[in-house]
């Protein structure tokens, strides 16, 4: 391989996990206010296996080959023209481009700098790259949506998850009551993490456990039983609904109109500064970051079989380069 060339994971059409290849490509170059990172590892998340598929981002990417990936952290290989916030060297996390491709399952990206955060310090990058879109999905749910506030009420469906996981900690530092819904066997952890009630959806249905909520982070969406229509029976008058995956339906915002509720739909952007609060507070140990699996980059359709099966506790990750 040459030094214009790197290693990546390319699909040449949409299908199953057996799409992805890795093969060599042209290396990126950075533009005038761009960096080029050596991507360390990249994190994977449901978005990814959904756009293989042909759903998630396909619309946006377009049609393939292109190469997945938005969760990334490495080490700032070259600067272009402009850039003064970073400099070669320097350790980075990010979620570039989104919903754009980024191409994060490769061995570089490159991306406007200030799309990317310095990463945690006390953490490694296989941990760091578990964090970007996960994380600024519920942070920004959380505070830029819904501006929860000390002493709300809030439910968290899909607590263990990738962005549940970070919602429950984050929610916890804002000073939210927490509630969420996991099946039993993630409840001591979630109850570690920060969570005031857990609910176990496998037993019980979650609208006859709980009321008077403030603000729903709904990870789960009306395609799984429903979950975003029925979340507006535990909500208060005055109380919101952020449908995180599916977003909100006509017939979802009638309803909730009807009750006197508000619900909102949500799609995460490209945050350096969130990135940077969120590496903050992971430094300070008030948030921990869950990875249960690492692959190598050439397991990657492993990686997807393995998201794709569900009850995933926290992240996956892609080993890249060491």
């Amino acid at each position: 391989m040459s030094a214009n060339s790197m290693r990546a994971v390319v699909q040449h059409g949409f299908g199953g996990p057996e799409v992805l290849r890795v093969e060599d490509v042209p290396r990126p170059e950075p533009l005038p206010t761009e960096v080029l990172v050596r991507v360390n590892a990249a994190g994977i998340n449901p978005v990814d296996w959904k756009t293989r598929k042909g759903g998630g981002m396909a619309g946006v990417l377009g049609e393939p080959p292109f190469v997945l990936g938005w969760d990334v952290s490495g080490v700032v290989e070259a600067v272009g023209f402009g850039v003064t916030t970073l400099a070669p060297g320097d350790e980075v996390y990010g979620m570039p481009w989104f919903p754009r491709a980024a191409g994060g399952y490769a061995e570089y990206v490159t991306a406007p700098a200030r799309q990317f955060a310095r990463k945690p310090a006390k953490i490694g990058h296989e941990q760091a790259a578990a964090v970007p879109l996960a994380a600024l999905t519920a942070w920004q749910a959380l505070v830029d949506t819904a501006g929860v506030r000390p002493g709300q009420r809030v439910l968290i469906h899909a607590a263990a998850g990738g962005v549940g996981h970070f919602a429950v900690q984050f929610a916890r530092h804002l000073g939210a009551y927490v509630i969420g819904t996991a099946s039993s066997g993630r409840h001591d952890w979630l109850t570690a993490l920060g969570a005031d009630e857990l609910i176990d959806y496998t037993a019980v249905r979650f609208e006859e456990a709980v009321r008077d909520v403030d603000v729903v982070i709904d990870l789960v969406g009306d395609e799984h039983h429903g979950t975003s229509t029925r979340s507006l029976e535990v909500l208060r008058p005055g109380g919101l609904l952020v449908a995180v995956p599916s977003g909100v339906s006509p017939e979802l915002l009638a309803a909730a109109e009807a009750r006197g509720l508000r619900a909102s739909a949500f799609l995460v952007e490209p945050d350096g500064p969130a990135l940077a609060t969120i590496a903050a507070l992971i430094d300070a140990g008030e948030v921990s970051v869950e990875v249960e699996e690492v692959f190598p980059l050439e397991q990657a359709a492993r990686a997807h079989v393995r998201g794709e099966a569900g009850r995933t506790r926290g992240k996956l990750v892609l080993r890249v380069t060491d």
